[in-house]
């Protein structure tokens, strides 16, 4: 049992298909769903919850040693991370993860779990980590779908880059490759279409329906008229709610996704519009389809006309003269087909870009970023049919299957024959011979299927006919004799058959330039800006268009280049069933996934071979701490030199380089890491004066830990110094006895919370020189404490500069308060009970002295834009900043929520607990008096609030008289001595604030935020009247067919 249990398989003695089969089955059935080759981490998807992913299991594998804790993904992630820092043996270097796996192995599940560990090692103060991962999420919801393999599959790949500087993020980039939009338009049996369309329809309002233009999802012939059980829907609108907060996590303006929701709803009509010949050639819409016609052109912001135009000919210019030319019913439909797929690849195109552009590193241009890449790409599928997308689907598993290979046996056992180490070739499945099937110039198969894309004439059975008569002969192409163009290829993961129906379409993907010029003239922003914009890739050569096949072989390409240039880990996912059930282990498809993946081989290679080689230099460079003599040149007898004091064995040296296991990395690195602690306590100790008593005995013992060191050899001369020093340090404690710091005492008196007052008083105001500017003088919005730190701090050297930044920060913030966020805060004239402007982080505290745990406040940053949240906890108060982001959405830093204003905030929190202590607000603390604010900068507006909760006026009149809360806000803001602004120089923003309150009054509501400054599509009136005529002609059907069966009902009974 403890051999099939085993968490390392390269330890393992005998070694066969069955015990490697047999050990893997049997940690699968005890939850053990990882294992260890070595360094690769196997991984089988156990379909199920299992309580490993914790926030307690997250810690333990931070910084941690592999021996010490079982196989994990998380593991990798460490790994990975301490990798590209240089913590481990080798140097810093870029790093990349590779997960492979076929259709339903969990790819897409350990992606997300690397993803939040990384982000939890560099956890730093920025909302930059929460961002990156929203961004799965949102790409998850517009790439993936359902398929008969898996409930959620990647239908296209992603390349991850995440970007650091030192320890911490500072931005991501993400390359997505081969979007498969056909399943927009079509989906097998027992599939569905991309996940966001579902989405949408279960997690929109009926109010939003009815803007977008949205009906009962059975009626879109796009989605197959199939919808899903409640309990499906219920999950899809949660689904949506996390979609639509991760778009305003990462930063998507409102009125971008209010048309990019539009374009995916007129997506939806577009698929139910039917033609019908007529006796002139020409073809019409069918009397059903007009109304989603209609529609389709609102959504879209174009003109019906010309929509019908595009949709029913093609226009072409021919020497000079314009020729139209009709379409037949077929290409009328692939027309319409066309532009549904061009449209959704588009916008799922802008979504990367608009992240791409969001998560941008925001450092200097010569800022060297180091790089972890973490590759997530569709796994090796076979279907009962299967097309363009999955011959390109496996292409790429070939390159990653052949990277490898190149990494584990190629390129390791090149290196033994090249250094003269005895070694015993370990055999592998090269797929080398695939890949130049595919790849070769001019005769491999995109080759061949570019040439005919270029004949307009040219047919898919010309293709396939093409095929067959180049690659009859190759052992891994087989022609099949068939009616249908049908093609056979043996991949590395076993034999596909392809059905060359839509090759050539697919590869050629051109777009009518009617179409082009129709969108790039719609109303709808977003639409216009999809048609105009032209991806990097796309131009990388610009003679002519490049094919789809053309394209997604330079994407292939230069992905490798990324990867070979950094430091690979490998996660090989295992897909443990075909039916998708937890606790079931189908042996058959086990042991052909442990073929093809060549783990059989790996094993064999991980157990005898050196997976580490690096060269003298570098491993002199890295390790020189540990020579005996300083300034030893990084030779190879240097090398031997330090290995030879170390307990060390199992490496060998070669003619330029050192070869060692895979564990002798950890090895090496805990020595490193066994000096630098003790170092730090005898630094420690030197830097501490008081309580050193307490450090004496770790001194001691680190001392006794580096003179056992230097007894087996390992002598360093960087830390003799501290040794010496931490010696003298300890004898004179031993002699003159413990030393007892001065500890503060506590205060008498609990502190009462003071009005603030714009004049200074002589019982709260000590003498201090006049300030030299009016930058220094308080304001309303100022707190007297602040007033005279800033005018002690000219009294002082160097202090006038400090107080005058302090200051100028200071009224950059009342500025923006001023002018972006007064309206947001102001409530019905007056702020909110939980609202404490400027003051400062001991005021917040003082406040919340004789408060209950839950109670909180929010109040103004002093010299940053935005907010700080104070809560009392049940040992101590809590401050958590609040961040507002580009998008004008409220953040508490480190959550993963976004708010539309702070009242938002404040009631969400008020349910859902703020991380890491789970801690609600239950009460919000007011101003000290029960009936009146007592600050000046708050005072009187909730009075003025009262007197002005009657009717407003109307008309021109109303318009020009001044509202009180205006003028009161805009004195609060002068300094003293200044009066009142003129109306016409009162700011814009806080001249909308009453008009905003009169509207709402007008319209029913608290405010006018939910109607009049929301954003809507375009064309929202012509969407609403289209969508009428579609009811009203379903409801005439429906009145037709209930006739219709009352007459056959009557014809029966008589």
């Amino acid at each position: 049992m403890e051999v099939l249990l085993h968490e390392d398989l390269a330890a393992l003695s005998d070694l066969d298909e069955q015990s490697l089969l047999e050990s893997l089955s049997q940690r699968f059935r005890q939850d053990r769903i990882y294992t260890y080759i070595g360094d690769i981490l196997v991984a089988i998807n156990p379909f199920k919850y299992l309580p490993l992913y914790e926030k307690e299991v997250s810690e333990s594998y931070k910084y941690h040693e592999k021996t010490k804790l079982p196989p994990h993904i998380f593991a990798v992630a460490d790994r990975a991370y301490q990798s590209m820092l240089g913590r481990l043996a080798t140097g810093p270097r870029n790093q990349c993860i590779v997960i492979s796996g076929e259709s339903g192995a969990g790819k897409t599940e350990s992606t997300k779990l690397l993803l939040r560990q990384i982000m939890e090692l560099c956890r730093a103060n920025s909302q930059l980590e929460q961002q990156i991962l929203q961004v799965n999420p949102l790409l998850e919801a517009f790439g993936n779908a359902q398929t008969v393999m898996n409930d959620n599959s990647s239908r296209f790949g992603k390349y991850i880059q995440l970007r650091f500087h030192n320890s911490s993020v500072k931005g991501a980039k993400i390359n997505e490759y081969l979007l498969e939009k056909s399943r927009v338009v079509h989906q097998d049996e027992g599939e569905r279409n991309f996940h966001i369309f579902y989405c949408m329809l279960a997690g929109i309002s009926p109010e939003d329906k009815d803007m977008y233009g949205l009906l009962d999802p059975t009626q879109y012939r796009y989605l197959n008229g199939r919808y899903g059980s409640e309990d499906i829907v219920r999950k899809w609108g949660e689904k949506y709610s996390e979609v639509c907060n991760a778009m305003d996590m990462v930063g998507f303006e409102e009125q971008e996704k209010v048309d990019m929701m539009t374009i995916l709803a007129g997506i939806l009509s577009l698929g139910n519009i039917m033609f019908e010949p007529t006796e002139t050639d020409a073809l019409r819409v069918t009397n059903k389809s007009m109304g989603w016609l209609k529609a389709t052109a609102g959504q879209f912001g174009v003109q019906e006309e010309e929509l019908l135009r595009s949709l029913t000919c093609t226009l072409s210019v021919m020497r000079g003269e314009a020729i139209r030319r009709l379409h037949n019913q077929q290409q009328a439909e692939d027309a319409r087909d066309s532009i549904a797929k061009v449209a959704y690849g588009r916008v799922f195109g802008w979504i990367v870009s608009k992240v791409n552009e969001l998560l941008a590193p925001n450092v200097d241009f010569d800022v060297e970023l180091s790089e972890i890449g973490i590759l997530d790409i569709f796994g090796f599928e076979n279907f009962a049919v299967n097309r363009f997308e999955q011959l390109c689907i496996n292409l790429a598993n070939e390159q990653l299957q052949y990277f490898f290979n190149h990494h584990i046996f190629l390129m390791e056992q090149n290196e033994y024959k090249e250094e003269g180490i005895e070694w015993e070739s370990i055999s592998f499945k090269d797929n080398k011979p695939i890949l130049d099937l595919f790849l070769t110039k001019p005769i491999g198969i995109l080759s061949l299927l570019d040439e005919q894309s270029a004949f307009p004439q040219a047919s898919d059975r010309d293709f396939v006919d093409k095929l067959n008569s180049k690659f009859k002969s190759s052992p891994h192409y087989e022609v099949v004799r068939s009616h249908s163009p049908l093609f056979t290829v043996v991949h590395y993961a076993g034999k596909v058959q392809y059905n060359g129906l839509g090759f050539l379409e697919k590869n050629r993907d051109t777009i009518p330039a009617s179409i082009r010029s129709l969108f790039i003239n719609s109303v709808t922003p977003l639409l216009s800006l999809l048609f105009l914009m032209q991806k990097a890739d796309d131009n990388f050569n610009s003679t002519r268009k490049q094919s789809v096949g053309a394209q997604f072989k330079h994407s292939l390409a230069v992905l490798m280049e990324k990867m070979f240039v950094a430091s690979p880990h490998f996660v090989r996912c295992i897909k443990p069933n075909g039916s998708k059930l937890p606790d079931q282990v189908d042996n058959k498809i086990v042991m052909d996934q442990l073929r093809y993946n060549g783990l059989l081989e790996t094993i064999r290679i991980r157990r005898d071979g050196f997976s580490w080689r690096p060269s003298f230099k570098e491993f002199a460079q890295r390790f020189n701490i540990l020579l005996i003599k300083p300034d030893l040149p990084l030779t190879k007898e240097s090398c031997m030199s330090i290995l030879n004091t170390t307990e060390i064995h199992g490496w060998k040296c070669g003619s330029s380089r050192m070869f060692f296991k895979y564990w002798h990395q950890e090895e090496l690195a805990r020595l490193l890491e066994r000096l630098g602690k003790a170092a730090l306590v005898i630094q420690k100790g030197k830097g501490h004066k008081h309580n050193l008593s307490n450090v004496c005995q770790s001194n001691l013992i680190a001392i006794c830990e580096m003179l056992l060191l230097l007894n087996s050899g390992l002598r360093v001369k960087t830390l003799f110094s501290a040794v010496l020093t931490g010696l003298c340090v300890c004898v004179c404690v031993c002699v003159s006895g413990p030393f007892s710091p001065p500890v503060p005492l506590p205060r008498k008196k609990k502190p009462q919370p003071q009005p603030r007052s714009i004049l200074p008083t002589a019982t709260h105001l000590a003498p201090v020189p006049r300030p030299r500017s009016k930058q220094f003088e308080a304001t309303p919005f100022d707190n007297l404490e602040v007033h005279i730190e800033l005018a002690e701090l000219v009294g002082q050297v160097g202090g006038e500069e400090r107080a005058r930044e302090r200051s100028k920060k200071r009224k950059n913030t009342i500025r923006w308060f001023k002018e972006t966020q007064a309206r947001k805060v102001v409530h019905n004239g007056a702020f909110p009970c939980w609202f404490h402007g400027m003051i400062t982080r001991r005021q917040a505290e003082d406040l919340m002295t004789d408060k209950p745990v839950g109670c909180f406040l929010i109040r103004v940053g002093q010299s940053r834009e935005g907010y700080t949240l104070t809560y009392k906890g049940a040992n101590r108060c809590r401050h958590f900043m609040i961040e507002m982001q580009s998008n004008g959405k409220y953040v508490i830093l480190g959550e993963d929520k976004a708010h539309p204003s702070l009242p938002d905030l404040v009631q969400h929190h008020s349910q859902v607990g703020i991380k890491p202590f789970n801690e609600l607000l239950s009460m919000p603390c007011g101003q000290t008096c029960d009936q009146n604010t007592d600050y000046e900068d708050l005072k009187g507006l909730d009075l003025l609030a009262t007197a002005n909760h009657g009717s407003p006026k109307s008309g021109e009149e109303g318009e020009s008289t001044p509202d009180p809360v205006h003028l009161e806000l805009q004195r609060l803001f002068l300094p003293p001595g200044q009066g009142p602004s003129p109306e016409s120089q009162r700011p814009p923003v806080l001249r909308r604030i009453s008009d905003r309150r009169h509207r709402a009054v007008a319209g029913g509501g608290e405010d006018g935020t939910d109607h009049k400054s929301r954003s809507f599509p375009r064309l929202y009136p012509s969407i609403r009247l289209a969508m009428r005529e579609i009811q009203q002609v379903r409801g005439n059907d429906k009145e037709r067919e209930e006739g219709e069966r009352m007459d056959k009902w009557r014809e029966q009974e008589m």
